[in-house]
């Protein structure tokens, strides 16, 4: 990994549709340099290519961070649980008061009451959880500062 391909995963993370040629362009290398390096990015696994939706523009209205405390012998198994939920988009094993954070969105606050009673409390290992809903995002982004 080289300035080149920081320069071409930054323009990337600001328009994910710009083409080889614009990014070329903007780089100052020939289109094919681009379509190698970010095919190798992509195979190494350095860059996923994804769409990134606003999930209230999709009716979503319901955002919440969830902070899970589990027995200390269930943390791994209680966080591939939650990733395998479908309401759940990112999961974290993490350090501090709660053993695993996970990202949830939902229609509305009453699906987000029957997800949370039914499925996060119910999974074996669970002791406690705490719920922080969003009340306003003032930054989305996917990825890292480059």
């Amino acid at each position: 990994m080289d300035k080149l391909d920081l320069k071409i995963i930054s323009l990337l993370q600001e328009d994910g549709t710009a083409t080889n040629a614009g990014i070329a362009r903007k780089v100052s290398v020939s289109e094919e340099t681009v379509r190698r390096r970010l095919k190798r990015l992509v195979q190494e696994e350095y860059i996923k290519v994804v769409a990134l939706p606003d999930p209230a523009k999709l009716g979503y209205k319901s955002e919440v961070l969830i902070g899970v405390q589990v027995d200390a012998d269930k943390v791994d198994a209680v966080a591939e649980a939650l990733a395998d939920m479908d309401e759940i988009n990112w999961v974290s094993v993490t350090t501090g008061s709660f053993d695993i954070f996970a990202w949830a969105t939902l229609k509305s606050s009453e699906e987000l009451s029957h997800f949370l009673r039914t499925k996060v409390a119910m999974t074996h290992g669970v002791r406690r959880m705490e719920t922080f809903i969003n009340l306003a995002i003032k930054k989305r982004r996917y990825g890292v500062a480059i």
